[in-house]
């Protein structure tokens, strides 16, 4: 009996099927992880050249919208996509989720006024931020959950406009 004892203690076959048990859960949740923060930065990314193409339209203002609107519009169907009819889907971001703001600097500094005052550089800017929560695919949360258990992700662009 103690000899087949010793016989077993020297046997090593199965060691691998064992450390494997050990290390297969770790690299799961390792994969895991890493598939949903990939998803995430894709929606990040796709953000941001929503973000950066209504930016672009900034000059196409045809009259019956306003800038706002042309921008806030654009962003949207960049986000989403257009439909077979060349209309812009309005799922799952809407112009609620976009941010169109103004900014007047006067020699550098950011002013509240309509207009700079005489002999002072102006420059006006225009800003456009769009943000999308995105739920994540496994239930594996990771620091900056809401309290909903969604990320927010925000992408922001600007431009110089005079």
């Amino acid at each position: 009996m103690i000899g087949r004892l010793r016989t077993l203690a020297r046997d090593n076959r199965g060691a691998a099927l064992i450390e494997l048990a050990i290390v297969a859960p770790v690299l799961g949740l390792m994969t895991v992880g890493v598939i949903d923060m990939a998803n995430a930065f894709g929606q990040k990314l796709k953000l941001e050249q929503a973000a950066h193409r209504s930016i672009e339209k900034i000059m196409q203002t045809t009259g019956v919208l306003t800038v706002e609107q042309t921008v806030a519009a654009e962003a949207v169907c960049q986000y989403n996509g257009v439909n077979a009819d060349g209309s812009c889907k309005t799922a799952p971001i809407t112009v609620a989720n976009v941010t169109v703001t103004h900014r007047l600097e006067c020699n550098e500094v950011v002013s509240t006024a309509e207009d700079c005052a005489d002999g002072e550089a102006e420059a006006r800017w225009i800003q456009v931020s769009v943000w999308h929560e995105y739920e994540p695919m496994f239930p594996i949360h990771f620091s900056g959950i809401e309290a909903n258990g969604k990320y927010m992700v925000k992408a922001t662009a600007g431009i110089r406009t005079a």
